[in-house]
Protein backbone atom coordinates (compact mmCIF):
# COMPACT_ATOMS: atom_id res chain seq x y z
CA UNK A 1 0.00 0.00 0.00
CA UNK A 2 2.00 2.85 -1.33
CA UNK A 3 1.15 6.45 -0.70
CA UNK A 4 1.20 6.45 3.08
CA UNK A 5 3.25 5.02 5.91
CA UNK A 6 2.45 3.70 9.37
CA UNK A 7 3.38 7.06 10.89
CA UNK A 8 0.62 8.67 8.82
CA UNK A 9 -1.88 6.15 10.21
CA UNK A 10 -0.89 6.61 13.85
CA UNK A 11 -0.90 10.39 13.54
CA UNK A 12 -4.38 10.35 11.93
CA UNK A 13 -5.73 7.86 14.52
CA UNK A 14 -4.11 9.84 17.33
CA UNK A 15 -2.21 7.03 18.99
CA UNK A 16 1.43 6.01 19.26
CA UNK A 17 3.47 3.88 16.92
CA UNK A 18 4.00 1.44 19.78
CA UNK A 19 0.24 1.06 20.28
CA UNK A 20 -0.11 0.40 16.56
CA UNK A 21 2.64 -2.24 16.74
CA UNK A 22 0.92 -3.91 19.71
CA UNK A 23 -2.23 -4.48 17.66
CA UNK A 24 -1.12 -4.76 14.04
CA UNK A 25 1.82 -6.32 12.25
CA UNK A 26 1.46 -4.00 9.24
CA UNK A 27 -0.72 -1.26 7.81
CA UNK A 28 -2.63 -3.78 5.63
CA UNK A 29 -3.73 -5.62 8.75
CA UNK A 30 -4.94 -2.35 10.29
CA UNK A 31 -6.97 -1.57 7.17
CA UNK A 32 -8.53 -5.05 7.22
CA UNK A 33 -9.44 -4.70 10.89
CA UNK A 34 -11.44 -1.57 10.09
CA UNK A 35 -13.66 -3.58 7.75
CA UNK A 36 -14.46 -6.43 10.14
CA UNK A 37 -17.13 -4.89 12.40
CA UNK A 38 -19.52 -7.86 12.36
CA UNK A 39 -22.22 -8.99 14.77
CA UNK A 40 -21.16 -9.53 18.35
CA UNK A 41 -21.26 -12.84 20.19
CA UNK A 42 -24.17 -11.54 22.29
CA UNK A 43 -26.14 -10.81 19.11
CA UNK A 44 -25.51 -14.36 17.90
CA UNK A 45 -26.64 -15.79 21.25
CA UNK A 46 -29.85 -13.74 21.11
CA UNK A 47 -30.41 -15.01 17.57
CA UNK A 48 -30.28 -18.62 18.79
CA UNK A 49 -32.73 -17.92 21.62
CA UNK A 50 -35.25 -16.40 19.20
CA UNK A 51 -35.35 -19.40 16.84
CA UNK A 52 -38.29 -21.82 17.08
CA UNK A 53 -37.53 -25.31 18.46
CA UNK A 54 -37.98 -26.95 15.04
CA UNK A 55 -35.55 -24.58 13.28
CA UNK A 56 -32.87 -26.15 11.11
CA UNK A 57 -29.21 -25.14 10.91
CA UNK A 58 -30.08 -23.54 7.58
CA UNK A 59 -32.71 -21.39 9.33
CA UNK A 60 -30.15 -20.39 11.95
CA UNK A 61 -27.62 -19.49 9.27
CA UNK A 62 -30.17 -17.44 7.32
CA UNK A 63 -30.98 -15.42 10.43
CA UNK A 64 -27.29 -15.00 11.25
CA UNK A 65 -26.62 -13.62 7.79
CA UNK A 66 -29.47 -11.14 8.14
CA UNK A 67 -27.91 -10.06 11.44
CA UNK A 68 -24.31 -9.85 10.19
CA UNK A 69 -24.73 -8.58 6.66
CA UNK A 70 -26.28 -5.19 7.24
CA UNK A 71 -26.24 -2.71 4.39
CA UNK A 72 -23.44 -0.78 6.13
CA UNK A 73 -21.33 -3.91 6.62
CA UNK A 74 -21.84 -5.11 3.03
CA UNK A 75 -20.91 -1.68 1.72
CA UNK A 76 -17.73 -1.69 3.83
CA UNK A 77 -16.81 -5.16 2.59
CA UNK A 78 -17.33 -4.15 -1.03
CA UNK A 79 -15.17 -1.05 -0.46
CA UNK A 80 -12.48 -3.28 1.03
CA UNK A 81 -12.54 -5.54 -2.04
CA UNK A 82 -12.27 -2.51 -4.33
CA UNK A 83 -9.37 -1.20 -2.26
CA UNK A 84 -7.66 -4.59 -2.54
CA UNK A 85 -7.99 -4.37 -6.32
CA UNK A 86 -5.93 -1.17 -6.12
CA UNK A 87 -3.50 -2.54 -3.53
CA UNK A 88 -2.81 -6.25 -4.10
CA UNK A 89 -1.01 -6.47 -0.75
CA UNK A 90 -4.49 -6.35 0.86
CA UNK A 91 -5.72 -9.51 -0.90
CA UNK A 92 -4.64 -11.98 1.81
CA UNK A 93 -6.52 -9.86 4.33
CA UNK A 94 -9.75 -10.15 2.34
CA UNK A 95 -9.47 -13.89 2.75
CA UNK A 96 -8.86 -13.37 6.46
CA UNK A 97 -12.01 -11.27 6.80
CA UNK A 98 -14.14 -13.85 4.96
CA UNK A 99 -12.57 -16.67 6.95
CA UNK A 100 -13.34 -14.95 10.27
CA UNK A 101 -16.97 -14.48 9.24
CA UNK A 102 -17.20 -18.10 8.15
CA UNK A 103 -15.64 -19.39 11.38
CA UNK A 104 -18.04 -17.29 13.48
CA UNK A 105 -20.97 -18.73 11.52
CA UNK A 106 -19.68 -22.26 11.83
CA UNK A 107 -19.22 -21.85 15.60
CA UNK A 108 -22.74 -20.47 15.90
CA UNK A 109 -24.10 -23.45 13.94
CA UNK A 110 -22.22 -25.89 16.18
CA UNK A 111 -23.66 -24.17 19.24
CA UNK A 112 -27.13 -24.32 17.69
CA UNK A 113 -26.99 -27.94 16.53
CA UNK A 114 -25.72 -29.44 19.83
CA UNK A 115 -24.00 -32.30 17.99
CA UNK A 116 -27.16 -33.45 16.14
CA UNK A 117 -25.35 -33.38 12.80
CA UNK A 118 -22.16 -34.98 11.47
CA UNK A 119 -18.92 -33.21 12.38
CA UNK A 120 -18.32 -31.78 8.90
CA UNK A 121 -21.90 -30.60 8.31
CA UNK A 122 -21.51 -27.16 9.90
CA UNK A 123 -18.22 -26.61 8.04
CA UNK A 124 -19.78 -27.51 4.69
CA UNK A 125 -22.87 -25.41 5.27
CA UNK A 126 -21.00 -22.31 6.45
CA UNK A 127 -18.45 -22.71 3.64
CA UNK A 128 -21.13 -22.98 0.97
CA UNK A 129 -23.05 -19.95 2.18
CA UNK A 130 -20.11 -17.65 2.85
CA UNK A 131 -18.44 -18.72 -0.39
CA UNK A 132 -21.55 -17.61 -2.26
CA UNK A 133 -20.98 -14.03 -1.08
CA UNK A 134 -17.53 -13.60 -2.59
CA UNK A 135 -18.79 -12.99 -6.17
CA UNK A 136 -21.24 -10.37 -4.89
CA UNK A 137 -18.56 -8.42 -3.11
CA UNK A 138 -15.98 -8.59 -5.86
CA UNK A 139 -18.54 -7.57 -8.48
CA UNK A 140 -18.61 -10.78 -10.54
CA UNK A 141 -22.35 -11.15 -9.84
CA UNK A 142 -24.71 -8.28 -10.54
CA UNK A 143 -26.39 -7.99 -7.14
CA UNK A 144 -27.52 -4.70 -5.63
CA UNK A 145 -26.56 -4.20 -2.03
CA UNK A 146 -29.25 -2.81 0.27
CA UNK A 147 -29.64 0.91 -0.39
CA UNK A 148 -28.28 0.79 -3.96
CA UNK A 149 -30.67 1.78 -6.73
CA UNK A 150 -31.12 -0.22 -9.91
CA UNK A 151 -30.26 1.37 -13.21
CA UNK A 152 -32.63 0.72 -16.09
CA UNK A 153 -31.96 -2.58 -17.89
CA UNK A 154 -29.07 -3.48 -15.58
CA UNK A 155 -30.48 -6.94 -14.89
CA UNK A 156 -29.29 -6.75 -11.30
CA UNK A 157 -31.14 -8.62 -8.61
CA UNK A 158 -31.57 -7.26 -5.11
CA UNK A 159 -29.50 -8.62 -2.25
CA UNK A 160 -32.62 -10.08 -0.61
CA UNK A 161 -33.57 -11.84 -3.86
CA UNK A 162 -30.09 -13.33 -4.08
CA UNK A 163 -30.14 -14.39 -0.44
CA UNK A 164 -33.57 -16.03 -0.80
CA UNK A 165 -32.54 -17.73 -4.04
CA UNK A 166 -29.35 -19.07 -2.48
CA UNK A 167 -31.21 -20.49 0.51
CA UNK A 168 -33.89 -21.97 -1.74
CA UNK A 169 -31.13 -23.90 -3.53
CA UNK A 170 -29.73 -25.05 -0.21
CA UNK A 171 -33.18 -26.12 1.03
CA UNK A 172 -34.25 -27.87 -2.18
CA UNK A 173 -30.96 -28.86 -3.78
CA UNK A 174 -29.31 -27.69 -6.95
Amino acid sequence: MDGFIVDDVVRKANFSRRTFANYFSCKEEAVAEYFIGNASKEDRNMLLKDLPPDATPLDALYNLLKLQFTSEFLYKLRQFVLLANQYPSLEPYILSVFRRLQIAAQETLEQFSHGRYAAGYTHLLAGAVYGAFVPILDGRLNVLLPGESQEEDSGAMSFDQYLNSMFAYLHNGF
